[in-house]
């Protein structure tokens, strides 16, 4: 039983919008489901995929908040 967990900034992917869309969440689920499929030929109904929505003041990189990181990047640009 493959259990897929999926972690995505909770931001969305339009402007103004906070949060990735119920379309886009079971496109990830079906696309996930698929994969595993196809690779490990594991049947759709043993497949269990989790999304995990990460608000941007929760996870960084460059030792920096993400916010913070991206002014930075984007005035080094």
């Amino acid at each position: 039983m493959p259990i897929v967990t999926i972690q995505v900034t909770r931001e969305g992917t339009q402007p103004g919008a906070t949060c990735v869309t119920t379309e886009e969440k079971a496109a990830l689920i079906k696309g996930a489901t698929q994969l595993l499929f196809d690779v490990l030929n594991k049947p759709f109904d043993s497949t269990f995929v989790l999304i995990e929505e990460v608000n941007t003041e929760n996870w960084g990189w460059g030792g920096l908040p993400t916010l913070e990181y991206r002014r930075i990047r984007g005035a080094s640009i």
